[in-house]
């Protein structure tokens, strides 16, 4: 089942408009950002088939990165660094790179639906909604840009870092991965407050 825009089509009724949906991607590995973006999609180009971006294959995402691309009113994407997240823990270098994607959006929106159960604190009202990346046309709009974003981003560093296969894990501590680090200890794109680098490697 695809996410729908009935959330946004209430909230244009209730003047509540623009609506942006935000989401994150880049909690859990080992290495590399945490990107987030934000989107606010046209009422009257809404893609279809969008959806949480983890039930999509690849070619798909890349197929709805472009429509969102090209039918947005709007899309800011944001991240926050491996550095910054070993600084300040991942759930606030989180909450900070949402707050960077819906600051970078061309158009203020008026309400902002984000995925999950920690909304960022934002100069517009913000709620939460578990899920919402499989629910919400906007927030699943926003799963597949910073998917796909991120995705590109560590393919950039696997070109750099070549030793971690980067752009075959996108850092996630698969088997391949935990075997390099052990091979070649960790490189500056890893984040240093997670094991198993933790407590065994300083930056």
């Amino acid at each position: 089942m695809t996410a729908h825009f009935h959330r946004e089509t209430q909230a244009i009724a209730s003047g509540l408009w623009p609506l942006a949906g935000v989401d994150e991607v880049g909690r859990g590995p080992l290495a590399g950002p945490v990107v987030a973006a934000a989107v606010i999609l046209d009422p009257q180009a809404v893609p279809e088939g969008l959806d949480d971006s983890k039930n999509l294959s690849a070619a798909r995402r890349e197929e709805l990165f472009a429509l969102i691309a090209e039918s947005a009113l709007a899309i800011g994407v944001a991240s926050a660094t491996a550095t910054e997240i070993d600084t300040i823990n991942i759930r606030q270098a989180t909450l900070l790179a949402m707050r960077r994607a819906v600051a970078a959006l061309a158009v203020p929106p008026a309400f902002v639906l984000v995925d999950g159960n920690d909304p960022p604190s934002l100069g517009c009202p913000c709620e939460s909604v578990i899920g919402g990346d499989a629910q919400i046309a906007s927030i699943a709009a926003a799963s597949i840009i910073a998917k796909v974003t991120r995705d590109a981003m560590m393919a950039r560093l696997c070109a750099r870092y070549p030793a971690y296969g980067f752009s075959a894990h996108a850092g996630y501590g698969t088997p391949r991965h935990r075997a390099a680090l052990q091979a070649h200890g960790p490189c500056p794109e890893h984040r240093y407050s997670f094991a198993p680098v933790k407590g065994v490697w300083q930056r």
